[in-house]
């Protein structure tokens, strides 16, 4: 399928943003969640028949993205959700030399046992992954990118191939940038 082809249901998008990743950053808000978790900061992205149905190509182009960005979030909603749009979008970062971080309400371990070849390919092209549900009896305002302590931030190219994942270390506060994978 091409980028045209391909649809993606979208909350919205924000091209420039510091507070979802290390960086500056564009995201990308996926409509639909199946988590609902109590207390979500962004609860009108659960319904999946809500927000707009644009192409791959469509969803780039409102995201201007310009060689000032370290990279792309894909946040929702739940991306993964609608995995092959969500790795269309990841094909485009990496041919810009973008990072790509994703929020996720599943944890590493279940996305490990997915057997989508897509959700593989997706995260094999991931250099951060926040994983785990928002849970409101362990939110913390004071933690850098995510919500609450359950959550994790994985160092993913770090963690494919380990028996456990690898936690992301900032290196000096939460504007640090993190090159491609790889690096």
């Amino acid at each position: 399928m091409t980028d045209q082809e391909i649809k993606l249901r979208i909350a919205g998008v924000t091209p420039e943003s510091v507070v979802d990743g290390p960086g500056l950053r564009a995201v990308v808000f996926f409509q639909g969640c199946p988590h609902h978790c109590p207390g979500c900061h962004n609860p009108e992205t659960w319904d999946p028949a809500g927000g707009k149905l644009l192409s791959v190509q469509e969803v780039w182009s409102l995201l201007r993205y310009n060689p000032l960005l370290s990279g792309i979030t894909l946040s929702g909603g739940e991306p993964l959700a609608q995995p092959e749009g969500a790795l269309a979008i990841a094909r485009k970062v990496r041919a810009v030399q973008g990072n790509l971080m994703i929020y996720t309400g599943y944890t590493w371990e279940e996305l490990l046992e997915m057997a989508s070849p897509s959700i593989s390919e997706l995260i094999s092209l991931t250099d951060l992954l926040v994983d785990g549900p928002f849970l409101l009896a362990e939110k913390d305002e004071h933690l850098a990118f995510r919500g609450s302590r359950n959550q994790r931030i994985i160092n993913v190219q770090a963690s494919l191939g380990k028996a456990r994942p690898v936690l992301w270390a900032s290196k000096g506060g939460t504007g640090d940038a993190l090159g491609t994978a790889g690096s």
